[in-house]
């Protein structure tokens, strides 16, 4: 049976081999007598889960050593307060504001930061371009600088992290990958801290993964809680608090799944970059050669991941979802704040479902534009 094409934001899609071997593990995984969501986080069985999680994704983003990987509950929501009472030690922490997600962990850093300073923002543009790093006034001595990679609802993304150092900052990088997250390579030398919630690139909702510098770690405020405490979770192989174990064994399937991609002579992310950029060429070049759909976000700094579109012809948005629908496209419709359309196409969509929906774009126009 064909599935429906799923393009929601998140939780978002998962790879259909991913959830089969999940369905067939479900009583049983590896004649253990149990389900995952069974086990002791503790026993040997989990711990052999985990381990295989954890170097999985060290070896598919290849994670230098120097960074420790968390496994943690929250999503990239519970971050925006668990970095700055991390990192920002009572200090000032520096933000660049391109969209939504980036203006709630601003906010969320005030509680906890002795100053915020916006180094730079994509307001003035109605968030559909992105500051040019050299414009970036970043402040002396801050404790870190924030940017999130891709905003899921405005649909922009940094395609290459900034390098803060050629800037003349020596802020480390804290960067919100959540909409990205495994999508494509990462220069981990710009990077002190990422981090990103699984339901997006990774799995199911409930697992957030950091990704942070050793010796940015140790110095969280008295008032941070013992199981957001990053040291205590590294040291406990992210068992402190009892684990999101059902979202690190879902994760670790993932990671084996994107392992063995390929594209041409890539394999892996690289693999997954390649098919990534080819999903965004495709549908970004039909709505620009439409006379009924258009996108607002300037061609450089375009996502590849949420695809934001709108109809010329806004009374035509409940009959173009009814149609999708009827055609096996799913959650099309655009993030109540902004309006419109959202295709979210990441690493699980394949180019067949792009195709999909590019045809089915064409047919309406031709019935409805």
């Amino acid at each position: 049976m064909q599935r429906p094409y799923n393009f929601s934001a998140g939780p978002a899609a998962i790879p259909e081999e991913v959830l089969r071997q999940a369905a067939a593990e479900m009583l049983d995984w590896h004649g253990s007598g149990m389900g995952v969501m069974e086990m002791s986080h503790r026993g040997k069985e989990f711990i052999s889960i985990y381990e295989a999680a954890e170097a999985g994704f060290r070896g598919l983003l290849a994670i230098p050593p120097e960074f420790k990987i968390l496994f943690m509950q929250g999503g990239g929501l519970a971050e925006n307060a668990i970095v700055p009472l991390n990192l920002s030690r009572a200090a000032g922490v520096d933000f660049v504001v391109t969209g939504s997600w980036s203006q709630k962990s601003q906010k969320e850093a005030r509680k906890y930061a002795s100053d915020v300073n916006i180094a730079a923002s994509g307001e003035a543009s109605g968030f559909t371009t992105l500051p040019e790093p050299a414009s970036w006034t970043p402040s002396v001595g801050a404790s870190y600088l924030h940017i999130c990679s891709n905003e899921t609802i405005n649909g922009v993304e940094f395609h290459e992290l900034p390098d803060l150092r050629a800037l003349g900052c020596d802020a480390p990088l804290v960067v919100d990958f959540s909409s990205h997250v495994a999508s494509r390579p990462v220069d981990w030398s710009r990077v002190g801290l990422a981090f990103g919630g699984a339901q997006k690139n990774i799995g199911p909702a409930g697992l957030t993964i950091v990704v942070v510098r050793e010796d940015l770690i140790g110095q969280a405020l008295p008032a941070c809680p013992s199981a957001f405490d990053y040291p205590l979770v590294a040291d406990n192989q992210s068992t402190y608090n009892t684990p999101p174990t059902w979202g690190i064994y879902m994760a670790g399937l993932t990671f084996d799944w994107l392992a063995r991609q390929t594209e041409g002579e890539s394999r892996g992310i690289a693999a997954m970059e390649r098919r990534n950029i080819a999903k965004a060429e495709l549908l970004y070049g039909t709505i620009d050669g439409s006379q009924l759909y258009y996108n607002k976000v300037s061609p450089p700094c375009r996502s590849r991941m949420n695809v934001p579109f709108y109809l010329r012809d806004e009374a035509l948005n409940d009959a173009f979802l009814a149609g999708a629908r009827e055609r096996g496209l799913l959650q099309l419709k655009g993030h109540k704040s902004v309006g419109g359309m959202r295709a979210s196409i990441y690493n699980a969509m394949p180019l067949a479902g792009v195709q999909a929906l590019v045809d089915y774009l064409h047919d309406f126009e031709k019935v409805r534009g």
